[in-house]
């Protein structure tokens, strides 16, 4: 019994405190419930041993019982020879063999009783092992999902850093900067190479074919009266050939027209 009061001692010991006590409160509980069911098979082969124990006493008590009616049968047939000093020396030899029989008794009455206590105690404790490994598999699921949320807080503390924030503020302000700059700098290449003026004629280009569509469809939507069918186009009279002076002042305006684009 000293060994199943201190299993059940170790079992009903609070397991919180062993974690608290511990690193790692996982393998903690995991060498916790080990060690019960460890303990646990040396208390079954104790029980067993009880077991054994009141089997063998009950053997010498039915031996000692089946002695005592083999004398007494002697007796009585003593007793039918006539022979009664016979029956007094068997009916002495049963008595005995009562005497041990009734020893024999009492000490497996005590082991029978011992050992039904072994056997509760035993389911008992069985159950609190199933109950602690239960339960360790519970504050097992606690543990981990408390490290999960602890991470979980780690790393929102660290996105709520006004630093970080203010990092990232900094850095898009910078690109948009650069992005700045090198629009100035395109605008500027754009002006000495000329690529300005072409830039503005598309623009125009693009406009006015916008223009031309929107008319299109206001035209198709009723918005606008239909257009005029084209006329065929009549052939000019032919010009009369420039004279010479009239050329010569063409030719003048043309060279000064270049002059200017240069």
């Amino acid at each position: 019994m000293g060994f199943l009061s201190r299993l059940a001692r170790l079992i009903k010991s609070n397991i919180n405190d062993l974690i608290s006590k511990s690193e790692d409160p996982e393998k903690m509980l995991n060498q916790v419930i080990i060690d019960m069911n460890q303990q646990l098979i040396e208390a079954k082969k104790q029980v067993a041993v009880a077991i054994a124990d009141e089997k063998r006493l009950y053997k010498q008590l039915d031996n000692e019982a089946k002695r005592s009616s083999e004398w007494e049968n002697k007796a009585m047939l003593a007793v039918r020879s006539g022979d009664d000093e016979l029956a007094k020396q068997a009916l002495m030899r049963k008595k005995e063999h009562d005497a041990i029989a009734t020893q024999y008794q009492e000490q497996w009455e005590r082991q029978k009783s011992l050992t039904d206590q072994l056997k509760t105690a035993l389911k008992a404790l069985n159950n609190k092992i199933g109950e602690a490994q239960r339960k360790k598999n519970v504050l097992i699921a606690r543990k981990r999902r408390a490290e999960a949320m602890k991470s979980i807080q780690e790393t929102m503390s660290g996105l709520s850093d006004a630093s970080a924030f203010e990092t990232f503020d900094r850095m898009a302000e910078q690109i948009e900067q650069m992005e700045a700059e090198a629009e100035a700098g395109a605008a500027v290449a754009e002006q000495y190479t000329g690529d300005l003026l072409k830039h503005r004629f598309s623009e125009l280009e693009a406009t006015r074919g916008a223009d031309v569509e929107l008319e299109a469809l206001k035209r198709k939507m009723g918005l606008l009266p239909a257009q005029a069918p084209p006329v065929a186009a009549r052939v000019a009279p032919a010009e009369e050939p420039y004279e010479e002076e009239e050329l010569a002042e063409l030719e003048q305006a043309l060279e000064e027209l270049k002059r200017r684009e240069r």
